[in-house]
């Protein structure tokens, strides 16, 4: 079956993406990862990740994919070492003299999509160095997908969800000119993002997120070997609802069950959690005037998700939460969760931590106590209950 590989910027993002449902995730160290800014994994944080990970019977990869210049070198072939001992599944690289060093450690590799790798003649030439795994440019089309395949039988990793790069993937310089900041050292300034004005009119050049849900299914038949999620830096309501959907709509084609009210909440839901519009982009077609947003836009994120499950007192039937945003008694809601569906319930009670009977809570990471009659999970997320599955179509 296609693996579901998430991103995890931390611990807490890593058990939400394998609990709510990936077989994999994706994460970065404190150096050689493209994402500066995240918070990102300590040596002990892989380790920890990784044994938790394979206690699931699931699978860790580390990204090691800058461009490296001299000074990035120092300390790599000894952290290449480490995670060899500690078990990690493979490194994610792009750059050949990582690709080499990580070979000769025994490592697996997973070609990072920084390599900008579209063509079976380039999959022939990095298999030849011991590369097992490729993560495809986003640009690559449904053609290139089922040519690499045929040619080259390679086992292939393509994104599905998220962020694109306006550029070809893995080689912008737009940050590096106007900031100084290194989009192949993890220093992305998202210069796509900004706005700038033309004539007294803004204008942007900016992809729309990416959103393949409608091609599951023949991505699946092409032959591609793992779906790949964007988003190291998101936040655990985004990874946790983003992966329950998609594992619930790979679930449903393998069993054969996936119908289209089914194809159709769960895109609305996808589409609320984040700020951006999301489209299938190049896999088709050549992305047009449709597929970016060319004179501003608004990103406005929803306030949708209330709170985290904490504790669950079975005898007293009474749930433990940490609050996310402003919720109030009467509110109807939704609990989802590890293994569960979605359940409806109205709040009928909030209680402080000492006990009180409050109307709202109105204070992000105050803790507060609900009745409810229902097991919930550790990891269980409350949040708004905006669609009925039932009543989409």
């Amino acid at each position: 079956m296609t693996e579901l590989l998430a991103p995890a910027g931390d611990l807490e993002r890593l058990k939400i993406a394998l609990l709510y449902g990936a077989d994999a995730v994706y994460i970065g160290g404190k150096d050689y990862s493209l994402r500066a800014n995240a918070k990102n994994f300590s040596e002990d944080d892989i380790q920890e990740a990784t044994t938790f990970a394979h206690n699931l019977g699931k699978k860790v990869y580390v990204a090691v994919n800058i461009v490296f210049h001299d000074k990035n070198l120092e300390g790599l072939e000894e952290y290449l070492k480490y995670l060899k001992e500690i078990s990690v599944d493979a490194v994610i690289v792009s750059d050949i003299i990582g690709v080499k060093m990580a070979h000769e450690i025994g490592l697996d590799i997973i070609l990072s999509t920084q390599a900008s790798t579209l063509n079976y003649s380039a999959i022939s030439f990095w298999q030849s160095l011991g590369v097992k795994r490729f993560v495809l440019g986003r640009e690559a089309t449904r053609e290139d997908i089922i040519r690499i395949k045929k040619e080259t039988n390679a086992s292939l990793e393509c994104f599905i969800h998220g962020a694109m790069c306006t550029s070809i993937s893995g080689k912008c310089v737009l940050s590096n000119y106007l900031t100084g900041r290194d989009s192949n050292r993890g220093g992305c300034a998202q210069i796509c993002r900004w706005v700038f004005e033309t004539d007294n009119v803004p204008f942007t050049f900016m992809s729309k997120d990416l959103n393949m849900v409608s091609y599951l299914q023949d991505m699946i038949n092409i032959g591609v070997d793992s779906f790949k999620i964007e988003g190291r830096m998101r936040s655990v309501y985004y990874i946790a609802t983003v992966i329950m959907c998609y594992r619930k709509i790979i679930d449903k084609i393998t069993n054969n069950t996936l119908t289209d009210q089914d194809k159709k909440y769960y895109e609305l839901i996808l589409d609320r959690v984040a700020n951006r519009d999301s489209v299938p982009q190049f896999y088709q077609k050549f992305p047009g005037p449709n597929e970016s947003y060319f004179q501003d836009r608004e990103e406005v994120s929803n306030q949708d998700f209330l709170g985290i499950v904490l504790d669950y007192d079975e005898k007293r039937k009474l749930a433990k939460i940490e609050e996310r945003n402003y919720f109030k008694v009467g509110d109807v809601v939704e609990f989802i969760g590890p293994n569960m569906e979605e359940i409806t319930y109205t709040i009928e009670s909030i209680k402080d931590e000492e006990g009180n009977l409050i109307e709202v809570a109105r204070h992000p990471q105050m803790v507060v106590y609900l009745d409810v009659p229902f097991k919930l999970p550790l990891y269980a997320m409350m949040r708004l209950k905006v669609f009925d599955k039932n009543k989409v179509l």
